[in-house]
């Protein structure tokens, strides 16, 4: 089984209701993939959106629900005053949100959540059964991002030393430097801070909390050059040293991950180094190279080695002398028989924020009891719960989603009860119904279960999956997690649901040839990876371009490098490449071929005009071929010129070469270079006198994945009734493939004149009539009288001639 999940793309309609253009996306995607041919079984299409479908979607919900894996908590978000909406991570640019440019903020809000961190050893270690490009993997495995260590507690101090009955629990995987941790840092909500920040701090630490809702939590880790941070007023004591400690608030931590906090060893870790050199806090080496005595300044040591300064009578803790990795393990069992921490594994992979504050989503199938305020899942039996019709389905601007203004619909009685409740007027995210659409296309009719379970063990698992690399740790990551638990609760047979991953590349636009000009106008050659941005620049057309080596240059100035890039298409750019212009144009089969036929599936890869041409003049030929040449009007005669004629041992040959060859590179998604050995054989059939059926029909099933339009009406001119879909697809056979023909050295007299090909069962009287009409050997045989031939099958042919008489 096969699944693409192809991209969005959808055209929106502003003010018109979420259902009217959906349903036209959905018809317009319908056209476009049936005009292209795509062998699709429409019988089994599923819309996610539809209340058939994502009653099951809700269903879903309430089984991990049930199972403690769907849960309620106050999380922050990006929130988007202006607009009036939560945003996605990947709608907030720079702070801002990516459509209009309004400035966006975190705040916390009551959300659903998923716990996919349940999940997290398992999405992880069964990584390694899958057929999956390594880069992907990989990325799963850094987004999941598991790590071992401790958490340590550190009792919290006020500005005299005094134990204010509160503890900060930290997570490091370092815990042998423990030593060596000379502040704390904690995240800006953090849900201790207000009760650290002392009165003197408070108005800075309120102006930090202020500055860093306004970034993403990208830009307050990775795109986050110069870290910065407040002084929060309270101190800790490392339960260690027994030191007093400053606890400092700063953004590059992060609340949702580990506990929020962290110790600080800026000896041996170059972030904590670089905050400590610019806010002035002492720095302790406790780690010193076996190698080499410990560099006490300059810059962090993060390696391994052996603990030095790491020894207090107070704490009971000695660890010097030890390697480090042997130290943590002594700090983690001093820790846990202390009380003062614990064995601990973390992973940077988060909950799922499962909701949206918008119309167009699934409803939850939950109501919450007006006098307890307890959530109650409806019964299946209530299932489809579906959205109530509005007219006003603009977000409210106040944080409250758009169904809150479905009075009759949010407000109803509890059916299980009697008693007055109110349902979740958040919807689920988009991700919800392609997290499972996959099983529905195993079974889409079925009213009484998610899938079948004969059919999803006759069909499961997807064994190639065809989908953008984009989608590695959203998509993919949320639908091995839904699957797991379909998995656990007996509804699916495997523990995957995609054995094979292939990441298409993407379709570039044309490539855009740039000069570059100074200050003064002159033009200059500038390496697309130099400093372009220093000059202006302006495009020249393709006509006025040439290749030069490596490198572009002017047609008129070849001193003047050009620099040639393809970009990602874009409306911004002007390059998008409009399939239904394409079919117009060159057809349907054309522009199918073309995409194959541009480079390896996995590349990304250029698109060219000229290039498109090229694959239709090939469909043309082939055309040509086996209907014959064009009548003076430019119509065709009915039917073909193809005879019953008996092949040819040459015309087998290359008939199943091109079947072995298409089969293979097919089997391994070399598209490109099996449409490549199709050329070669129609170039090859153009030397024949005659195209025998027996010949053009199996090629013909070979074209026909590819161009299957052409395939087709060939297929019906040559006197088929029915489709060639239902035909088997040609066996290349062995007795064919084998090569018979060698290259057979002439000598004439002794010395090598030319080589000729022959049959490895040749005899030497048959090449000595192969050699005699070869037009350059013949030049030397011409007139002469045969002596004797010295033959050696497969190896060489020595012709002696007599010696001309000489005149006396």
């Amino acid at each position: 089984m096969g699944c693409v999940w192809p991209s969005c793309g959808a055209v929106c309609y502003p003010g018109t209701h979420p259902k009217v253009t959906t349903m036209k996306n959905i018809e317009r995607f319908r056209c476009q993939l049936k005009s292209l041919g795509f062998s699709y079984d429409w019988d089994r299409e599923i819309s996610t959106t539809e209340p058939e479908y994502y009653k099951w979607t809700q269903w879903i919900f309430l089984q991990l629900l049930k199972r403690g894996l769907a849960y309620q908590a106050e999380v922050p978000v990006n929130w988007c005053p202006a607009l009036g909406t939560v945003l996605a991570n990947e709608e907030v640019v720079n702070g801002v949100s990516e459509r209009g440019g309004h400035p966006v903020v975190r705040k916390p809000m009551r959300q659903w959540m998923l716990k996919i961190t349940a999940y997290a050893d398992r999405l992880l270690e069964d990584l390694d059964e899958l057929d999956w490009p390594e880069s992907i993997k990989e990325m799963q495995r850094n987004w999941i991002g598991r790590s071992e260590g401790a958490e340590m507690e550190f009792p919290v101090l006020d500005l005299n030393g005094n134990d204010q009955g509160l503890k900060l629990t930290v997570f490091t995987t370092r815990p042998d430097t423990i030593f060596g941790a000379m502040y704390l840092v904690i995240a800006p909500e953090h849900v201790l801070l207000p009760r650290l920040v002392s009165e003197p701090q408070s108005t800075s630490v309120e102006e930090y909390i202020g500055q860093a809702s306004m970034k993403s939590e990208l830009e307050r880790t990775e795109l986050q050059k110069e870290k910065t941070g407040v002084f929060s007023g309270s101190y800790a004591r490392n339960p260690a040293t027994g030191e007093a400690i400053p606890i400092w608030v700063a953004d590059y931590v992060l609340g949702s991950y580990g506990t929020g906090a962290i110790m600080a060893v800026p000896a041996h870790d170059s972030r904590d180094y670089e905050f400590a050199m610019k806010y002035d806090i002492p720095v302790r080496w406790v780690v010193a190279p076996e190698d080499t005595s410990c560099n006490k300044t300059g810059e962090a040591y993060s390696g391994e080695g052996i603990m030095i300064n790491s020894s207090s009578a107070a704490s009971g803790l000695d660890i010097n002398g030890f390697p480090n990795k042997e130290a943590a393990n002594k700090v983690i069992g001093w820790a846990e028989s202390t009380g003062h921490g614990k064995k601990k594994v973390n992973y940077k992979l988060r909950d799922w924020l499962f909701a949206r504050q918008r119309y167009w989503g699934e409803p939850f199938p939950v109501i919450f009891l007006d006098d307890t305020g307890e959530i109650a899942p409806l019964p299946d039996s209530e299932l489809p719960l579906t959205l109530p019709e509005l007219d006003d389905f603009a977000p409210t601007g106040t944080g409250e989603p758009p169904l809150a203004k479905a009075l009759n619909w949010v407000k109803i009685i509890d059916p299980v009860s009697g008693n007055p409740a109110t349902r979740e007027t958040s919807t689920m995210p988009q991700w919800a119904g392609s997290c499972w659409y996959y099983l529905r296309f195993m079974d889409p009719k079925n009213s009484k279960a998610l899938v079948d379970k004969s059919k999803e063990m006759y069909w499961g698992p997807v064994d190639i999956y065809v989908g953008g690399a984009e989608h590695s740790v959203l998509h993919l990551l949320y639908a091995r997690f839904w699957h797991k638990v379909l998995y656990d609760i007996g509804i699916v047979s495997t523990k995957e649901p995609f054995q094979c991953l292939i990441n298409q590349g993407l379709i570039l636009g044309e490539v855009e040839y740039t000069i570059c000009r100074d200050a003064e106008g002159q033009l200059v050659s500038v390496d697309s990876s130099g400093a372009a941005s220093e000059f202006s620049q302006g495009r020249v057309p393709e006509e006025k371009v040439m290749k030069s080596g490596d490198s572009f240059v002017l047609k008129d100035n070849p001193s003047i490098r050009v620099i040639a890039r393809a970009h990602k298409m874009s409306k911004s750019r002007g390059n998008v490449v409009n399939p239904d212009d394409v079919v117009s144009e060159y057809g349907a089969d054309s522009l199918r071929l073309y995409e194959m036929f541009m480079g390896p599936l996995r590349d990304s890869k250029p698109w060219s005009s000229s290039g498109i041409e090229g694959v239709h003049r090939f469909l043309g030929r082939t055309w040509r071929l086996i209907v014959g040449s064009p009548l003076p009007d430019g119509s065709y005669e009915d039917g073909t010129v193809v005879t019953d004629d008996k092949p040819t041992l040459e015309q087998l040959r290359s008939l199943h070469k091109c079947i072995a060859k298409v089969s293979e590179e097919i089997q391994e998604t070399r598209f490109n270079t099996g449409i490549s050995a199709m050329m070669e054989f129609i170039n090859a059939a153009y030397k024949w006198d005659k195209q025998p059926r027996s010949i053009i029909e199996p090629f013909l099933l070979l074209l026909s994945p590819y161009a299957p339009h052409l395939a087709e009406e060939l297929w019906s001119r040559l006197g088929h009734s029915a489709s060639l879909a239902y035909e088997p697809f040609p066996e290349a056979q062995a007795e064919f493939l084998e090569e018979t023909l060698v290259v057979l050295p002439i000598q004439i007299n002794g010395k090598t004149r030319g080589t000729i090909q022959v049959e490895k069962t040749c005899t030497g009287d048959e090449a000595l009539k192969l050699a005699s009409l070869d037009e350059k050997l013949a030049r030397y045989l011409a007139g002469r009288t045969i002596k004797k031939s010295i033959y050696v099958p497969g190896r060489i042919l020595n012709v002696i001639l007599e010696q001309p008489k000489v005149a006396r």
